[in-house]
């Protein structure tokens, strides 16, 4: 397979808002940085506060897995933990 995309949103509810937009900064850097990351965007909807968008583009699967596994101990990991996520993830050849 090719390029894997995955797009939606994360819903964050007002008493974590706080907590998530702090971690947000360091997530995007790290995983802008990581190999075969062409694309990484999380940005919160003003016109609807606690609704962010997400965007990530990997050169394929295996480099969109070695992201999940990097993420999973992170301070993003822990403060995303249970927040209702829905993406949808494409991969093109």
């Amino acid at each position: 397979m090719g390029k894997l995309r995955l797009q939606g949103y994360l819903e964050v509810p007002p008493e974590r808002r706080e907590q998530v937009g702090a971690a947000l900064p360091l997530h995007m850097e790290l995983t802008r940085a990581e190999p075969g990351c062409t694309a990484f965007e999380v940005n919160e909807r003003p016109s609807r506060p606690g609704h962010f968008l997400v965007t990530e583009c990997f050169v394929d699967r295996a480099a969109f897995e070695a992201h999940q596994d990097r993420a999973r101990d992170t301070a993003w990991a822990q403060v995303t933990a249970g927040l209702p996520r829905h993406y949808t993830i494409t991969e093109e050849d």
